[in-house]
């Protein structure tokens, strides 16, 4: 008599449930987790997350954590590839799922590697604003500089539109709120389709037109420092533009005037 075995149900390891998904677009939404109770960041800091493949074995990619240092749970935001080996999945959880987050943050965009100054110019594409979604939310952020700009560029208006929600409620903040509604700036801008701002980030910048805007001087790393966060495409052409104007970039162990995360471009 053959006894059949009953089937097990596969335990994702580092698990967190999720407690919130939201999305934003076609191709962007966001979502919640609960936190490990041994997770320790530093806003900006990204860990690794993912689901189990049929095979049983995880999938995980970097993502940055989109909430600050002190939020109880954990967001992320992401884009959806219809072909992705885990976006494909990622992008159907819904609230009570299970997500693999491995509790160990690493990361350049913290303020630990940049040099004291006076201007924060937090530099983001597409998703890459992810880091600066909780960084913009840190006091240590306000603490630290008397004005923070953070640039957004995208391809459309409604891709916007994360970054947008978060700068309209940031007021509303009870830690960071009456801080940043004085010293947060933020600039977006689209490259197809008509919008106030039009164009690359990095064409303004060497244009002018992003000073003219925000009505401040240009870059300076006698008083500026930045962050950057976005495709290969947009951190050579800033680096190359900061480079150009006497920045150095800096690093957890030796800070500088601009840093740039390399974690998610191919």
């Amino acid at each position: 008599m053959t006894v059949q075995q009953p089937i097990k149900t596969p335990v994702l390891p580092d698990a967190q449930t999720v407690t919130e998904v939201k999305h934003w677009t076609d191709t962007l939404f966001s979502f919640r987790v609960t936190r490990p109770a041994s997770l320790r960041f530093r806003s900006g800091e990204f860990v690794m997350i993912g689901l189990l493949k049929d095979d049983g074995k995880p999938l995980l990619r970097a993502y940055s954590i989109a909430s600050p240092s002190w939020d109880e749970t954990l967001e992320f935001y992401s884009i959806k590839v219809p072909d992705g080996p885990l976006t494909s999945r990622l992008q159907k959880i819904e609230v009570g799922d299970q997500v693999i987050v491995r509790p160990k943050p690493v990361g350049t965009l913290v303020t630990d590697a940049l040099l004291p100054g006076k201007r924060l110019w937090m530099i983001a594409t597409g998703t890459g604003i992810a880091p600066f979604a909780s960084l913009m939310r840190d006091p240590d952020v306000y603490a630290r500089y008397d004005q923070v700009i953070l640039t957004h560029t995208c391809r459309t208006v409604d891709e916007l539109a994360f970054g947008q929600d978060l700068v309209d409620h940031i007021p509303e903040d009870p830690l960071v709120g009456e801080e940043a509604a004085e010293k947060l700036h933020y600039f977006p801008t689209v490259t197809q389709e008509d919008f106030v701002n039009r164009g690359r980030i990095t064409d303004l910048m060497r244009s002018g037109a992003l000073y003219d805007a925000l009505g401040t001087d240009p870059l300076d790393p006698a008083h500026d420092r930045v962050m950057i966060c976005g495709s290969m495409g947009l951190n050579t052409d800033v680096k190359a533009i900061l480079e150009e104007r006497g920045f150095k970039e800096g690093s957890n162990s030796a800070p500088a005037d601009f840093v740039l995360e390399k974690a998610f471009v191919g």
